[in-house]
């Protein structure tokens, strides 16, 4: 026999003992194999189950109470836009407790925080606000940035200093120099000259078509 016919030999002798042990490992824990594929067949059925027939549904009511409670948003009737009119909607509020699990209700969080900002309800803003989750770069750079103004207007100015840097930090080339140069602001409040030099400078430098730069010489002036 010729060696590549003995190879080829050798290789279905070792192909026959790998199916031979994989039957013996088969026929050893059939049930044990059958039960856990029915368990993760279960699974997969109960997940399919539950997005098609219950989450899906509660998404889209969500999104319809979402839609009156953004009616009323859109017109500053900012309590009842949070609380509903009692009769046709429900509100944010309830949108959040009610359908906790579902996108609007995350949405409907930093709308709640927007509501109680414009009411003057710092607190609750920043409680909403920062429960909020998104990668959208642009609304989640206006909240962090909201928190930031909640912050200023209890006096903590230090705790605002971080949001309005980390929304500054997000090179939005419309939004990053309005919260960059609120925390020039803050900075110079602080009796830290530097750093908001630092930061104007920043604007000036990396936005300066934005309308923030429009005057920010006036600003690095002030400090030189």
């Amino acid at each position: 026999m010729s060696k590549k016919a003995e190879t080829k030999h050798d290789e279905l002798e070792n192909v026959e003992h790998v199916l031979t042990t994989s039957e013996a490992f088969i026929e050893k824990y059939q049930k044990q194999i059958i039960f856990t594929v029915g368990i993760v067949v279960l699974v997969v059925l109960s997940i399919l189950a539950f997005r098609n027939f219950y989450l899906e549904p509660r998404e889209v009511e969500a999104e319809n109470e979402m839609g009156k409670a953004q009616t009323f948003f859109a017109v500053d009737s900012f309590k009842v836009a949070l609380n509903g009119d009692g009769k046709n909607f429900i509100g944010f509020n309830e949108i959040i407790s009610e359908y906790s699990i579902t996108a609007s209700a995350n949405l409907a969080t930093a709308y709640a925080g927007i509501c109680y900002y414009k009411l003057g309800q710092y607190e609750n803003a920043i409680k909403l606000l920062s429960e909020y989750e998104s990668d959208e770069s642009y609304f989640s750079t206006s909240v962090v940035g909201l928190i930031g103004d909640a912050y200023v207007e209890l006096g903590e100015t230090s705790k605002a200093l971080d949001y309005f840097e980390k929304a500054g930090d997000t090179e939005n080339k419309v939004l990053s120099p309005v919260y960059l140069k609120k925390a020039g602001v803050v900075y110079e409040s602080l009796k830290k000259p530097e750093k908001a030099l630092e930061l104007y400078t920043k604007i000036k430098d990396n936005y300066p078509k934005s309308t923030e730069a429009a005057d920010i010489d006036k600003y690095i002036a002030r400090i030189q």
